[in-house]
């Protein structure tokens, strides 16, 4: 039996109705914004939530001297078609240079990995 049940995935960023509105693009969803934290409910699935932290310092990646901490797998039907859209609303490519895997991985607008899978 389960102890708990995941509700949300918080990232902290500098900017979150920024980094909500870049992931509602990418995701569909229906952004909340409370200030300082701003929700993105995704249809049939659990929710994103983003955070304000000013003295937000992005991931590195990759690093195997310092912890990326995670990262998101979002499953696409044609990657060249999402990495055009993601990097057309501000993701960086971190290790898309490989086009045989069926995975790209990606920063987010506050640094944030995340992979594009057709997996």
């Amino acid at each position: 039996m389960a102890l708990a049940k995941l509700d949300v995935v918080v990232l902290d960023c500098p900017d979150p109705r920024a980094l909500a509105g870049f992931y509602a693009e990418v995701l569909g969803g229906t952004v909340q914004d409370e200030g300082d934290w701003v929700d993105l409910k995704l249809p049939g699935g659990p929710s994103l939530a983003f955070q304000a932290a000013p003295g937000h310092v992005p991931p590195k990646w990759p690093a195997p001297d310092e912890s990326q901490q995670f990262h998101l797998d979002l499953v696409v039907d044609d990657l060249d078609a999402a990495e055009r859209g993601v990097l057309a609303l501000g993701a960086r490519p971190l290790d898309a240079e490989n086009r045989s895997r069926t995975f790209r991985v990606y920063a987010d607008p506050a640094g944030h990995p995340f992979c594009l899978c057709a997996c």
